[in-house]
């Protein structure tokens, strides 16, 4: 099975030691100058003192340290506000992405990178199920609910808690399962269930590239029933320890749910994107990102790889996306890992063996662990197959009957045999209730 493509990358400057903030300042497919451009504090624009890059100027803000795991699950809204505070990156240009460009686009999603703190041991993996999954069905709240699993769940040395150095024991640890058994993700038939329509393709450029990521459009904690809010992974967002926001960050819910581009068709934009591209207006990545790490690489900043989108109507008006697509997904923050009874995760993975044109599922069973830093929340891991491409898909389970999300895909083996996310703890929780006030 082929490597995992990763992004290949040029070092940009000095380290960002800030929790960055997308924010619509001006038009053009590159970054505006930091020297120059506007800061917003905030999604609503609020401006700002201070950019990316100028914290050791006259006038600029001064740095801040970045703090530890425990430090940031105490942080308050002032605390994330200062961070908010530190850079700025120019939105998409409206009908920059046309088809030709996403086919040519290139996957994302970082490689295994560092080694766990403690190696995963055990049998090899089993070979793939073969039992088609279940698919999504459509549910009067609009919510998606959760396919049952294709097969049993992979067993669990040790039980599934948390070795400690998370909220009730379910976040951190430095234990490492073995790796679990190996499950093909599967396209969903076309056109999707509507429930499924939460689920969609990212674009970005970095530098002069164009990418692609996966994102889920979650619930607004002070907006509800009326979102504008994506999930997603930082790295699909930010270039991570001395670069800055990516560029003409897209969103396109649903995409290719009437399978028009599948298989080679040829055809349209507007065949493939039944509720076209929504422009990110602002975004938030987690201060261990921006200061640490390598994109095209896992390591402890993978156990904070989440990002959230705020994104705008492509046709100027009020309507929110979760209106649009007729409804969006919970995030269930410091889920108990017991409760975590079975996964599935989403997403359009595009290299090989896929082409990134279908939104593909795993039904996975029981989350793993995997753990780099055992100071962090330690890392849900499956043994889906996805590719690079799928960074950034929301990874479901069930709570009191519905489906919620609990990570993101971060990182993968080079091997495809299994994928990692975030689990999403205080620190998730607090980033997403402050983006959700700010944009209010």
């Amino acid at each position: 099975m082929s490597s995992i493509s990763r992004a290949t990358r040029a070092a940009l400057g000095a380290s960002v030691v800030a929790l960055t903030m997308v924010v619509a300042t001006a038009c053009g497919p590159e970054n505006s100058d930091p020297a120059a451009a506007p800061t917003a504090g905030a999604p609503g624009g609020t401006t700002a003192a201070a950019t990316a890059g100028a914290t050791d100027k006259p006038g600029g803000l001064p740095p801040i340290k970045l703090p530890t795991a425990d430090e940031l699950k105490k942080w308050n809204f002032d605390d994330w506000d200062k961070w908010a505070q530190q850079n700025v990156v120019s939105p998409a240009v409206k009908g920059f992405w046309d088809l030709q460009k996403i086919l040519k686009a290139k996957p994302y999603k970082p490689g295994p990178g560092n080694q766990p703190t403690a190696q995963p041991t055990g049998a090899a993996p089993a070979q793939p199920t073969t039992q088609p999954p279940a698919q999504p069905t459509a549910q009067p709240t609009a919510q998606p609910t959760a396919a049952q699993p294709t097969s049993a769940a992979p067993t669990q040395p040790g039980g599934s808690g948390g070795t400690g150095g998370g909220t009730g024991g379910n976040g951190g640890g430095s234990q490492n399962d073995p790796q679990p058994k190996l499950v093909e993700m599967k396209p969903l038939p076309h056109p999707f269930a509507k429930p499924a329509h939460v689920n969609g393709k990212l674009f970005f450029q970095d530098g002069k590239q164009d990418y692609v990521c996966s994102g889920t459009v979650v619930s607004d904690p002070a907006n509800p029933g009326k979102s504008n809010l994506v999930w997603t992974a930082s790295h699909c967002l930010h270039g991570g320890k001395g670069g800055k926001y990516h560029t003409n960050i897209t969103f396109a819910p649903a995409f290719n749910s009437s399978g028009a581009v599948s298989a080679g068709k040829q055809g349209t934009l507007a065949d493939a994107e039944p509720y076209g591209e929504w422009g990110a207006v602002s975004g938030m990545v987690s201060p261990q990102w921006t200061a640490e790490a390598d994109p095209e690489n896992g390591g402890p900043w993978s156990q904070y790889d989440f990002g959230i989108l705020k994104v705008a109507n492509p046709d100027g008006s009020a309507k929110s996306l979760e209106e649009v697509v007729g409804g969006s997904v919970p995030v269930w923050f410091n889920a108990p890992r017991e409760q975590i009874a079975s996964v599935s995760t989403y997403g359009y993975p595009a290299a090989k063996p896929f082409d990134g044109m279908e939104l593909e599922h795993c039904e996975a069973g029981k989350p793993a662990r995997r753990s780099m830093d055992p100071s962090r929340p330690t890392m849900l891991m499956t043994g889906c197959n996805g590719s690079g491409g799928d960074s950034g898909g929301g990874w479901f389970t069930t709570k009191d009957g519905k489906q919620v999300l609990v990570s993101d895909t971060s990182i993968g083996g080079s091997d495809n045999t299994w994928e990692a996310g975030p689990y999403l703890d205080d620190v998730a929780q607090h980033a997403l209730e402050y983006f959700s006030k700010k944009s209010k």
